[in-house]
């Protein structure tokens, strides 16, 4: 496999040291570098341009959700997967406005990490298990939980064709394009989807999306 170049930022010391042993150990992975916050990240951008980055979400300096927008500017095609801890949910919808392709716990395992790394790449968004549980546990009450499983809202074929796109990361503007329709058509499907679920925001969509295997993104 070809070498995927990957950059680690992190302000908490022990982790980031455990981080970069478990992403040693995988073989066609080129570490190129650690940071301990955003501005030091952005700082050796440049000079490395990596393809995938593992961010945390809050750090001093510069916190992943600004670092994630302004290292897209500089590398469009950049894939961010963001760091998640128990916690830190109330940043995952800003951190997927602001670009980020990918959100793992920190407590992940190697082989989570490695299929981030390969999801990713293959242009999709990266949800780990762990993640969608916490975040249907979080979002959706037990009782919303167990009605849907006896009888999931009905979704247009269009709908669930827009929601594959929605999952695998695409904007509403890309996604109008692939399917020639107005980005506002598809923000308009997305909030009929988002109203059938009681869904607040794109992350609660997708969460539910996932846990009820209505797509399949990795």
């Amino acid at each position: 496999m070809e070498q995927i170049r990957v950059f680690l930022v992190d302000d908490h010391e022990i982790f980031l040291k455990g981080l970069r042993l478990l992403v040693e150990e995988i073989p066609y992975v080129n570490l190129l570098g650690v940071a301990t916050n955003g501005k030091e990240f952005l700082e050796k951008l440049p000079s490395t341009m990596p393809d995938v980055v593992f961010m945390d979400i809050k750090m001093p300096e510069l916190n992943g959700v600004e670092a994630t927008k302004k290292a897209i500017e500089i590398k469009p095609d950049i894939k961010i997967i963001a760091l998640s801890m128990y916690g830190d949910e109330e940043h995952l919808q800003v951190m997927l406005d602001a670009g980020a392709r990918g959100f793992l716990l920190k407590n992940s395992s190697k082989e989570d990490i490695e299929r981030a790394i390969k999801t990713v790449m293959q242009e999709k968004n990266y949800f780990s298990e762990d993640l969608i549980s916490l975040l249907a546990s979080l979002y959706f009450t037990q009782k919303q939980l167990k009605e849907s499983e006896k009888e999931l809202p009905k979704f247009t074929k269009k709908e669930l064709e827009i929601l594959d796109l929605i999952c695998k990361g695409y904007t509403s503007i890309e996604i109008g394009q692939m399917l020639n329709m107005s980005n506002r058509t598809v923000d308009g499907h997305r909030a009929a989807m988002m109203e059938k679920i009681g869904a607040k925001n794109t992350v609660q969509l997708v969460t539910y999306a996932i846990k009820h295997k209505l797509v399949q993104i990795i």
